[in-house]
């Protein structure tokens, strides 16, 4: 089938262009028509070429899946069929993971399976969550409106990962450039003043005599360090995944001065906009809890919330057990309790998640703030002291030719 490059404007005159696998012209135009979109060039495209690595596929981004599940709920809203919606996003998709993806749900939906139990085949894309929600708008005959609220849930999920990772990058790039400029000191640049020291026939300071041991087991064990920090992170890892060493170093985590703090407000944040996203849309709230737990990204938050769910299905409140647990803050505990009191927990699990979000965010900046001097007094203590170290010698050589 020929692939048809477009370009259209939308009811608001905003410009939009993508390709189109179709027939001809005409079922171009009746798809973008179908979009709200007024075609404004359709011509045929000489297509792509695509370099395959076989055994590689491109991952389907948290982007891809935004922009989905918006175009979806606009076509399921504006009336279209399911298979319809199906075909004209898959045929438009650039990623190829994605686009195989779809492919397949639509030829499953055709076969009789609902939109949920299609997606559900496709865990690395469509998560528990997705499935779930899918599920609740087809029963209820509000799909268009789960999808908005999904696309609306994942984009705010993307931008707390994204402050968070955001907050990482500033430490992680000063801490890894000193030890690259520490390394190349150690391993190219004593070498030479040892060289010049060497010839002097005096007693170096004992500051210049640690540099230049520092130096020599570096240039001595520097394969044996690379390998022995290897062994370290993979055995991290796989200890990481173990179900003691998980819940270990998860509770290290959370009890990080400063880090700590941050962790638990993301992971509050994360818990209630997903379980007030999952009640809303109509998810009993024992499998809403049961999705978010396996959201939670730590597995103390995890227990705690399934700890809750259990004392739930005994005829408990939600916010008795969750004050038991210790985890979340006392007035996220009285929030949710108010929630429950008033019949509105969906649209106060809302205004916490809103106001986590703002204290994400507070977190993040009083995080940096507080790393910038740390960072800075490290860089500047660890070089600055390799330097004086090795010039200590130098300035005692103009001591003694002075003096002299």
């Amino acid at each position: 089938m020929p692939m048809y490059a477009w370009e259209g404007r939308t009811k608001d005159g905003t410009v939009k262009k993508g390709t189109l696998d179709a027939p001809n012209e005409a079922v171009v135009t009746a798809q973008l028509r179908a979009q709200k979109i007024m075609p404004t060039k359709v011509k045929k495209s000489l297509g792509a070429i695509e370099i395959k690595i076989p055994g590689f596929k491109p991952r389907v981004s948290t982007k891809d899946l935004v922009v989905f599940t918006r175009q979806f709920a606009t076509m399921i809203d504006a009336g279209l069929p399911l298979v319809q919606c199906l075909d004209i996003l898959s045929s438009q998709q650039e990623n190829p993971t994605f686009k195989e993806v779809l492919l397949k749900i639509k030829e499953d939906v055709e076969a009789g399976n609902t939109f949920a139990d299609a997606l559900s085949k496709h865990p690395k894309v469509f998560d528990r969550l997705y499935v779930n929600l899918v599920a609740a708008g087809e029963v209820g005959g509000i799909l268009d409106t789960i999808l908005n609220r999904l696309a609306a849930y994942i984009e705010k999920a993307m931008n707390l990962k994204k402050k968070v990772k955001g907050a990482m990058v500033y430490p992680t790039t000063v801490i890894a450039v000193a030890v690259l400029v520490v390394a190349v000191i150690l391993i190219f640049v004593i070498p030479v003043f040892q060289k010049l020291f060497s010839g002097v026939g005096k007693s170096l300071p004992g500051p210049t005599l640690l540099v230049i041991a520092m130096s020599e087991f570096l240039k001595k064990y520097i394969l044996f360090i690379l390998i022995a920090i290897a062994l370290l992170v993979f055995a991290f890892k796989r200890v990481y995944r173990t179900e003691k060493g998980n819940l270990f170093f998860d509770r290290l985590f959370l009890r990080l001065p400063i880090f700590g703090t941050l962790i638990r407000k993301v992971a509050v944040a994360k818990f209630t906009r997903t379980l007030g996203t999952l009640i809303s849309s109509g998810v009993p709230i024992l499998e809403g809890l049961d999705v978010v737990s396996r959201t939670a990204g730590n597995r103390v938050v995890e227990l705690a919330i399934l700890k809750t769910r259990e004392s739930i299905s005994e005829g408990r409140t939600i916010a008795e057990p969750l004050k038991e647990t210790k985890v979340f803050p006392p007035m996220v505990v009285q929030m949710i309790g108010v929630g429950e009191a008033t019949g509105a927990l969906d649209q106060m699990l809302s205004k916490i998640a809103d106001f986590y979000d703002t204290e994400v965010d507070e977190a993040v900046g009083a995080l940096t703030s507080a790393l910038e001097p740390l960072l800075m007094v490290f860089l500047g203590g660890t070089i600055g002291g390799l330097i004086i170290a090795m010039y200590l010698p130098v300035f005692q050589m103009a001591g003694a030719v002075g003096g002299g």
